[in-house]
């Protein structure tokens, strides 16, 4: 019989997935290992992994990884990157650790354009901590910490990351994607390329952000929170190149 898949190097054998049914953080390291391995840098790649799903991946992943304090991942990547300059380093952060504890280091590190690749996973509500408002939780969406659903004049509007890190000079590459649909996984992981391409071009930073779902937190299965994406999160968060130079 002809071998149609097989996994990447970049997983650790016998590995058992801990990411809820209908999360999207599987495929988006599914892509990432497929890139890493096309490009021939799994051995020179080093990830600085946001607080919460995010860190799982150190359980799963074969290459080096390292957990930085809750929204420190863009600092930590900083220092790696300044270190060891061939080194190929990424950040894969959740919308909590990225826009809201770590927005300071996330707008800092794109406005000095830092050579290093972010991936920045857009679901729209904290995950394991606890399914909190997220900067990017929508108006009217519940979470336990906005149990009437976001209210903007207590809690302000929903955060468009892409879009405001485009009113910097020095960002080279911004691209929003989801994986909702077989289209879109391949447009993802063509954004994904690029975003590292890029890295090892020495254009400077690059941010690929994922809209995804999160079934468990926002109560829904994951047939309905693909529903809820396309009809919901997806008319908030427009995909598409917001930057490419």
């Amino acid at each position: 019989m002809k071998q149609v898949y097989k996994r990447t190097e970049t997983f650790q054998e016998n590995m058992v997935s801990g990411f809820c049914p209908g999360c999207m953080h599987g495929t988006v390291f599914k892509l990432i290992g497929e890139v890493l391995e096309e490009l021939n840098i799994v051995n020179r790649t080093a990830v600085v992994l946001g607080v919460g799903c995010c860190g799982l991946a150190m359980e799963y992943i074969t290459y080096d990884n390292t957990t930085s304090p809750h929204g420190r991942a863009c600092a930590v990547a900083t220092g790696i990157k300044r270190a060891n300059p061939d080194t190929v380093v990424y950040t894969y952060q959740g919308d909590g650790d990225l826009a809201a504890i770590g927005l300071a280091e996330t707008l800092s590190a794109a406005n000095r354009g830092e050579n290093f690749t972010v991936i920045f996973v857009n679901n729209g509500i904290y995950g394991m901590t606890g399914g909190q408002m997220a900067p990017t939780t929508l108006v009217g969406m519940k979470a336990t910490t906005a149990q009437n659903g976001r209210n903007p004049k207590e809690h302000g509007y929903p955060m468009h990351m892409c879009e405001i890190l485009n009113q910097l000079t020095a960002p080279t590459y911004l691209e929003r994607c989801s994986c909702n649909t077989p289209a879109n996984v391949i447009k993802t992981r063509k954004a994904i390329r690029k975003a590292f391409q890029n890295q090892l071009d020495n254009k400077g930073f690059s941010l690929v952000e994922i809209v995804t779902s999160c079934p468990t937190n926002w109560g829904l299965d994951a047939m309905e929170s693909l529903k809820f994406l396309e009809e919901k999160m997806l008319p908030e968060y427009p995909l598409g190149v917001f930057r490419d130079r």
